[in-house]
């Protein structure tokens, strides 16, 4: 057996030894016998392999598959920029807290800083994005390289994961020959320890519990990638704390929870009648200003965070950060959380008022509908510029669905393959909600071959013919470059996208039709079409709407 067969065959057995359940391959000359590995292991009902031919999709694929899981998913491709391509999601992966486990292959080193085609340094090509960076070393038929490559693979595996989940990067260098070459000999047995993995990875204990002086005039803000939200929800609930959920916290249920915070907190009044004596947070807020503020003014900021060596604050506000807290029960006077509810479902009143007098689609009211009528046990994904920022702020109170987003570092990169990744790791309906350019940046994710799963999804986009989130912006402003370097207008006939990759089109003709529209099974895409300054012009009339009855209730 030749070395690169060796190491491929070790690496692939390790990984499912390990628990690895998908893996998403883009393919290529170098990686061959990772490929191969792969493939073999697919054919034994090992594994589930999604195979894609551009490896920045490959990449987001894998982001949404491990996100929704929870669970590390392995990522392959060959050398030079097919790795670099692969970036984009690693910096995703590692501020959102995804488990990935990157494997670039590469040219061996004696080829490096030669003009040889297709090498690059790959080594820590993704700098401090990765959580741990590894060269495993070109293959040697010797003793001693079976356990070397197994505890590689394992402790790889155990770093995705804790304390912290992100992504963990090993680079393959293989020499060739690249294919088995008939010969099953090595000097050692390959077979790694038949109860799982060669190294067992444990979690360490928690710290110790951080309890919470009693009070009510306490508040719970969730944000993404929040963890053991029923926990705290309910905890916050008996203490009678009120829930500012964004929509990717999933804490947005239930009687405490509100949904016009991004109104109430941009009201002076309100803020100054309502100081929290403390804030606890769970996940990375970040989608309202209004919010953040907050944050920045609270007495006392507890942020709860799995690891003590990374933890969320974007204010610098925090006073305390701890693993676990204690929030107590507090008896008494209830006029705290009535204070707060009264104003919240007056600001809801006033902007469900001005989205349902326009019949034709708009944004905030095609995010409120969408979220509002999806069946229970539905995935929902959503862009991460103005689709999270719409359901931010019109989304009501539902319980039964989950909501996702790449907000680890907000960008628009990847979107369709993320949410195809998501739809496929999930046991229900998936439905994304998508703006135009975020659709148009990664149409490759649409690409799929005749031998892969395809997801049960509906692809909502938004198309406002261009960069709609800018007009909410003082970019705005700069009426004269603003089209050219902001608006950025492009005229693509998305239903002409849609056939291109054979996916099943659907044009919203008004906001009544959305439910007919998204009904379906399969890959699907369903296209709204809205007008730019008349999204700012609507956004402008919530607001105020909105803040017209905040203080028509504070003057009571």
């Amino acid at each position: 057996m030749n070395p690169a067969t060796a190491l491929a065959t070790v690496v692939v057995d390790e990984l499912l030894r390990c628990g690895m359940t998908e893996v998403v391959l883009a393919p290529g000359s170098r990686s061959a016998p990772l490929a191969l590995a792969l493939h073999a292991a697919e054919q034994a009902g090992r594994v589930r392999m999604h195979v894609r031919i551009d490896e920045r999709s490959a990449a987001f694929l894998a982001l949404g598959m491990a996100k929704r899981s929870a669970r590390p998913v392995a990522l392959l491709c060959s050398s030079g920029t097919a790795a670099a391509n692969f970036h984009p999601a690693v910096v995703e992966a590692h501020e959102s807290g995804v488990p990935l486990i990157l494997i670039t292959a590469d040219r061996p080193p004696e080829l490096r800083d030669t003009g040889a085609n297709q090498s690059i340094d790959q080594l820590k090509l993704f700098g401090t994005a990765a959580r741990w960076s590894c060269e495993i070393g070109v293959p040697e038929n010797r003793p001693g390289m079976v356990a070397y490559w197994r505890s590689l693979i394992s402790r790889a595996w155990g770093l995705a994961q804790a304390p912290e989940p992100g992504p963990v990067h090993l680079n393959a260098a293989f020499r060739e020959p690249l294919v088995p070459d008939g010969d099953d000999t090595w000097c050692e047995p390959l077979d790694g320890d038949v109860t799982g993995a060669w190294t067992k990875i444990r979690a360490a204990t928690p710290g110790s519990v951080l309890h919470v002086p009693p009070t009510r005039r306490g508040v719970l803000v969730v944000g993404d990638g929040a963890s053991n939200v029923k926990r705290y929800v309910a905890a916050a609930s008996m203490a009678g704390w009120p829930v500012l959920a964004e929509p990717n916290g999933n804490a947005r249920y239930g009687d405490h929870a509100l949904s016009s915070h991004h109104f109430l907190l941009g009201v002076p009044e309100f803020v100054e009648r309502h100081r929290p004596e403390v804030v606890v947070t769970l996940g990375k807020p970040g989608l309202s200003r209004p919010l953040l503020s907050l944050l920045r003014r609270a007495e006392e900021h507890i942020v709860l965070s799995p690891g003590l060596a990374r933890w969320p604050d974007p204010v610098r506000s925090a006073t305390q950060v701890a693993q676990d807290v204690e929030i107590p029960v507090v008896s008494g006077d209830d006029a705290w959380l009535r204070s707060w509810r009264a104003a919240d479902l007056a600001a809801a009143a006033a902007v469900d008022a001005v989205l349902d007098a326009i019949p034709e689609v708009t944004e905030p009211r095609l995010a409120r509908d969408l979220v509002a009528g999806l069946p229970g046990g539905s995935l929902l994904f959503a862009a991460a510029s103005m689709p999270i920022r719409d359901l931010d702020q019109v989304m009501r109170p539902r319980r039964g669905i989950r909501i996702m987003a790449n907000r680890g570092a907000s960008g628009i990169d990847g979107l369709v393959s993320t949410a195809i990744g998501a739809a496929l790791a999930h046991s229900g309906r998936a439905y994304a909600l998508l703006g135009d350019l975020s659709f148009l940046h990664d149409q490759n994710g649409l690409i799929i071959g005749p031998a892969d799963r395809r997801p049960d999804l509906a692809l909502v986009v938004v198309n406002n013919q261009g960069g709609g989130i800018f007009s909410l912006l003082p970019q705005a402003a700069l009426r004269g470059p603003f089209e050219r370097v902001f608006g950025t207008p492009h005229q693509v006939d998305l239903e002409a996208v849609a056939a291109a990759h054979g996916v099943p089109y659907r044009l919203l003709e008004s906001a009544a039709d959305l439910p007919k529209a998204i009904a379906g099974e399969g890959l699907r895409i369903v296209e709204a079409r809205t007008d730019r300054e008349a999204n700012a012009a609507l956004h402008a009339e919530m607001r105020n709407a909105a803040h017209l009855a905040v203080r028509e209730y504070l003057a009571g």
